[in-house]
């Protein structure tokens, strides 16, 4: 649901640790070596390591940020939260273009030499531009295999995911984008420590007795996470259940009622800053679902058992990891699991 939701950031971040710029990473210096890439079905190839890249999304900015990279960074895009923390200084260095999509022409202005996205959306009809109109002009163009692996785009919505997405996704992702720019070791190393972080929050879990909801955007007809994007990765790496495991839409919109007949254990709830639809802020999805007659008496509601993400902690992006994080400390917490 990327064009339907932005977010706040999450409180709970280690801060520095996925920050690499500035830390000394001697042998790590950029290649000229050329570099061909699978992606999304396109062969992409770099002849040299980008020294203008734009990013249109957040998701692969915050990738490029925490190589190290914004001295080759000419431009950002599409904000849907504040910059991850630990990565501010190194994000103010680099100019943002616009804070949602910018139009072709923009992106042209900042003369990049590679242009990458987190959906195949931005760089598809409706979006930024076709990656042909890029390709066209002699610039690379590279989309989050997360986007795009295992996933059909092909309807209205957010897409469909036949097969559950991993976090393999994600650190594919990052190893793209370190040998696109020369810096395999510091993608290795940021890849190491997202695992690291991952098999810390998840030791000793137990969850397998309780159900999730996650709720991103919209009150009167909610947009609630299907079985196997990013919040399925989160709800599978504790071993709980998501009570909407049934469907393989991205972020499907279902009524109350279902949702009540279901009945939670805990509300995962996306903490939007922007004012497009109803109830986007954490503060007010709670004042609605503690007053509204039919969620009010929900388990969850009932116990107050809320765990708040940002809307990055929901795509398929390196805060998936401070997801699985957030999620799991509210499990216990809530002493739902030990």
């Amino acid at each position: 649901m990327q064009t339907a939701r932005l977010a706040r950031p999450s409180a709970l971040f280690a801060a520095g640790s996925l920050l690499l710029a500035g830390c000394g990473d001697a042998g790590t210096s950029a290649t000229t070596a050329a570099v061909s890439l699978d992606n999304c079905g396109r062969t992409v190839r770099v002849e040299a390591p980008p020294e203008r890249a734009v990013s249109l999304n957040q998701g692969t900015t915050e990738i490029m940020l925490s190589l190290g990279l914004a001295d080759r960074m000419a431009g950002t895009a599409t904000w849907t939260d504040p910059v991850m923390k630990g990565l501010e200084k190194e994000n103010a260095k680099v100019a943002r273009i616009a804070d949602n999509n910018p139009s072709f022409e923009r992106v042209l202005d900042a003369e990049p030499d590679f242009v990458a996205a987190s959906f195949v959306s931005t760089l598809g009809k409706g979006g930024v531009a076709s990656r042909e109109q890029f390709e066209k002009l002699g610039v690379p163009t590279y989309v989050s295999p997360s986007d795009c692996a295992g996933k059909d785009n092909s309807g209205d919505g957010d897409g469909a995911r036949p097969d559950p997405l991993t976090a393999e996704a994600v650190y594919g992702e990052i190893r793209d984008l370190a040998a696109v720019f020369g810096v395999k070791e510091r993608g290795d190393k940021l890849v190491g420590e997202l695992k690291a972080r991952m098999a810390k929050a998840t030791a000793g879990i137990h969850a397998s007795d309780v159900t999730l909801l996650y709720w991103f955007a919209n009150s009167e007809s909610p947009y609630l996470a299907g079985c196997c994007g990013a919040p399925g990765v989160i709800t599978r790496s504790l071993g709980a259940k998501n009570v909407f495991d049934d469907t393989h839409d991205e972020w499907p919109q279902i009524n109350w009622e279902t949702v009540a007949d279901r009945d939670p254990d805990v509300l995962v709830i996306g903490d939007l800053t922007r004012r497009s639809q109803t109830a986007e802020s954490a503060e007010k999805k709670i004042a609605f679902l503690e007053s509204d007659p039919v969620t009010r008496n929900m388990t969850a509601v009932r116990h107050q058992r809320y765990v708040l993400l940002s809307g990055q902690a929901m795509n398929p992006t390196i805060r998936t990891i401070e997801g699985v994080e957030r999620v799991a400390a509210g499990l216990r917490e809530f002493g739902l699991v030990k």
